[in-house]
């Protein structure tokens, strides 16, 4: 199986792009819990910073191999308010049962910790498994970063924006991001989105449309073109389907990127990645393709 089993694919065009977190959870439950997870070593809640929230799981294949493996670090959504590295468990066992390093990082949260916080918790977490590969069996020159959601959108700005100090990596893969902080505030009525926005306000600490612009990734971006995979899901939520078509514009157009952009066919915005390691390759075969071609 390689694509969206059929009952699952009736079940998300029936919820649609406005699917609650737990109805879509309760789909993939039963298969989550048989899933594969041999040939692995889990390693949970290393630090990589003071904070309680600063804490990484590794994923690591067992087998021997002839040269250090690729690294990916992924990390988790949760509208900057919630999240956690053990609900993505399953990105960890698939990409790792495939020869890949894998780093799962929680991070600090909103409103304690408003942005900057998210990238530099990407920065930090980066450094550590950088410092760390060698034990890990990983490369520390062949490291990609993954995110979704609130994730991809703190990777994006770790990678974009020069600030932040992470220009030596193979390429990340931004799933169903905000990159926009400034159009969603003017947008909300069409997004419909809540106001106050229960996730944004708790994150960038502001309504101030000037003050936005210069949170908003997309209107900041100073790095050097590295490869990336910009993704959003058919039955996505509007705003993330906005931004992903809005960020690669903009890279395209504007700043020499050559982005990849990806529709995740039948999936809405939570269901993309409860798929991976479930036999369904919707988004994971993409993945696998990148880390393939670029580390």
């Amino acid at each position: 199986m390689t694509t969206v089993p059929q009952a699952i694919a009736a079940r998300l065009a029936e919820l649609g792009s406005n699917a609650a977190l737990p109805d879509v959870q309760a789909l993939y439950a039963p298969l989550l819990a048989r899933q594969a997870t041999e040939g692995v070593l889990h390693v949970a809640s290393q630090r990589y910073g003071a904070h309680e929230r600063q804490v990484l799981d590794v994923y690591r294949p067992t087998a021997d191999a002839a040269a250090p493996r690729p690294l990916l670090l992924f990390f988790h959504g949760g509208g900057f308010i919630r999240g956690d590295k053990a609900h993505k468990a399953n990105i960890g066992w698939h990409l790792a049962r495939h020869g890949i390093v894998t780093v799962l990082p929680n991070y600090r949260l909103a409103p304690e910790h408003r942005w900057p916080a998210g990238p530099e918790d990407v920065a930090a977490a980066v450094a550590w498994a950088r410092a760390h590969a060698a034990s890990l069996g990983a490369d520390p020159q062949r490291i990609v970063l993954m995110g979704e959601s609130a994730g991809a959108a703190h990777v994006a700005a770790a990678v974009l924006l020069r600030r932040f100090g992470l220009d030596d990596l193979r390429g990340a893969i931004l799933a169903s991001g905000p990159y926009n902080a400034r159009l969603e505030r003017l947008s909300r009525a069409a997004f419909g989105v809540a106001t106050p926005d229960p996730r944004n306000d708790a994150y960038f600490g502001t309504d101030d449309p000037d003050a936005l612009a210069a949170m908003s990734i997309v209107e900041q971006v100073d790095a050097a073109p590295l490869p990336l995979l910009i993704s959003y899901a058919e039955r996505d939520l509007v705003q993330m389907q906005v931004q992903a078509g809005e960020l690669f514009a903009r890279l395209a157009g504007r700043h020499g990127f050559r982005p990849e952009l990806q529709v995740i066919a039948q999936h809405n915005h939570f269901s993309q990645t409860l798929a991976v390691n479930t036999g369904d390759a919707s988004l994971s075969g993409l993945m696998l393709d990148f880390i393939a071609r670029h580390a």
